[in-house]
Formats: C-alpha cells, sequence, structure tokens
C-alpha cells in the first residue's frame, strides 16, 4: 500500500508572537466535502479561521472504511485527495496553523484497520468517534430515529458507553469525538447514567486520551454543548484533558460559539487544553 509523503506543518510554538496573540483554542474537528454531507473547501475553512480570530485549526473529517460501509464518509480512494486539499490550505496560508487529522469510527473488531490508516499518512491526530451501537444502528442519523422508539433509551446510552470504554481503552485514538452524542436527539434515560460516564472516564483518565469540547451541540435539539457541564466536571475531577471541535460541516461553523466552550471549561475546573503535532500533545493554557 502506498505510504503519502508527509504534510508541511508549522509549529506555533516557532512563532511566540502568534502565541500571545491567540484569543481561542485550536478547532481540531472540521469536516470537508468529501464527507459527502458538508459544504466549502479546506481553503475557505481556513480564511474563516483567520476571520474569527483563530491561530490553529485541524481537518478531521470521516475516515474511510476498507469497503464502502455507508453515505457520509470519504472513500478510500479519496484519501489522498483530501490530504493535498490539507496540504494546499498549509501552503496558502502559512500565518495559521493547519493540522491534518481524521475523525475515525470505532467498531469493535475494526482496530487493525485504524491502525492500517495510522500508518499511511503522518498524522497529527486521531478523533476516534462512536456513532454506531450496533452494525446498523447510528445513534446521530435522524434517518434512524424511529430506532430510538423501539427500545429504551437507557439502553441505547448504555450500549454507546460501552463502545465509547472500548475506544478509549483501545489506545488508538488521541482524541474522543462528541462524548455524549446520544442527546442529540434529545433523548434522555430516565435512569442515572452516571456510572457509565464515570467508568468511561475513569478509562480515559488511566489512558491519557482527551475529551473534544464540541460546540455542535448547541446546533443540534439538545441545544448543549458536547460533553454536558455535569460530564464535564467528573472529567474535570479525573483530570481528563480536553480539546476543543466546532464540528464544522460549513466555513461558517469555524470556531462557533467557542467563547461558550471556554467558559465552560473554565467553569468545571480547566486551566489547560490539548492539542496535537505527530501525534503528539501539547498541552496549552486556556
Amino acid at each position: 500500500m502506498r505510504v503519502l509523503p508527509p504534510v508541511f506543518l508549522i509549529d506555533i510554538f516557532d512563532r511566540p508572537d502568534e502565541i500571545s496573540r491567540m484569543s481561542m483554542p485550536a478547532d481540531y474537528h472540521i469536516h470537508t466535502p468529501l464527507c459527502r454531507h458538508a459544504k466549502g473547501e479546506p481553503l475557505e475553512y481556513a480564511a474563516r479561521a483567520l476571520a474569527v480570530g483563530l491561530s490553529e485549526i485541524g481537518f478531521s473529517d470521516h475516515s474511510p472504511m476498507r469497503a464502502e460501509f455507508d453515505n457520509w464518509r470519504m472513500r478510500f480512494d479519496q484519501l489522498a485527495e483530501y490530504v493535498e486539499k490539507v496540504r494546499r490550505a498549509q501552503r496558502d496560508f502559512p500565518n495559521l496553523v493547519i493540522r491534518l487529522g481524521l475523525e475515525v469510527d470505532y467498531l469493535p473488531g475494526g482496530e487493525d484497520w485504524v491502525r492500517e490508516l495510522a500508518r499511511m499518512v503522518p498524522w497529527d491526530y486521531f478523533i476516534g468517534s462512536v456513532h454506531y451501537v450496533s452494525d446498523s444502528f447510528a445513534v446521530d442519523d435522524p434517518k434512524e430515529l424511529s430506532k430510538w422508539k423501539e427500545r429504551d433509551p437507557f439502553e441505547i446510552w448504555e450500549m454507546y458507553f460501552d463502545r465509547l470504554t472500548m475506544a478509549a481503552e483501545s489506545r488508538l485514538f488521541d482524541i474522543i469525538g462528541h462524548p455524549d452524542l446520544p442527546k442529540k436527539f434529545n433523548i434522555y434515560p430516565t435512569k442515572d447514567c452516571g456510572p457509565m460516564f464515570e467508568r468511561f472516564l475513569d478509562c480515559a483518565s488511566k489512558t491519557g486520551v482527551a475529551l473534544d469540547v464540541n460546540t455542535a451541540g448547541l446546533r443540534k435539539d439538545c441545544a448543549e454543548i458536547y460533553p454536558s457541564p455535569r460530564f464535564l466536571q467528573l472529567a474535570a475531577a479525573r483530570r481528563v484533558p480536553i480539546s476543543f471541535g466546532s464540528d464544522a460541516h460549513d466555513p461558517s461553523e469555524v470556531g462557533m460559539d467557542f467563547d461558550r466552550a471556554v467558559r465552560l471549561a473554565r467553569e468545571m475546573g480547566y486551566t489547560h487544553y490539548h492539542r496535537f503535532q505527530a501525534r503528539n500533545r501539547l498541552e496549552t493554557k486556556l
């Protein structure tokens, strides 16, 4: 399998003057049209990032599978195109730090594929996300809302957090994406989810994987940042690291509501967040 050449990286620490001007944390959860449900090219996302005062972003489009799996991710034969699009943005925006990542679905039994993807390109980070709680049920897919009505919501949340804990245990990812995604449609269990949160967070604390403080939840039915204040408070108590993401699928969404996300993180006790370069963590003061 062909290995793609390294991407050109710019490290913000090479330019101390940029650090003093940083007003918002890096936005590491940004998509491209290759996922088939986003608009705007990487150049447009980069231009928007500068316009809203960001100094660093990272692209993390939905990774391909070995074979066609669903219709909301890039195909494997588009991977080189994705890398080149990000490279071009890096070349055209030298005053913006642009990282190269992927949002990779965690599917039990699919760990070898994640390891194979990791060897193909010198990535800066992987976001590990759980969308599927079974081979045919994606908890965030509006087309599958009827499946929520067929089960107890607590059962679905439990299935989700079982897989999320497995993702954290795998040590395959740098960040766990939108950690309480099942709340997207504002469907909550009547039973207390605290124990499943704590089991996942104990694992995340042990492995050191960061949580994606993701503002896209504010644009969904739940109208709340992923993760919830309660969840984030439990994470802070366990010193689980965080990163930030807008989950932008349109250039206008880059950095959206980051003021609220930073305020929430600080209120829960966070003083630092994590950036990534070449799969290495860079702890950065909020």
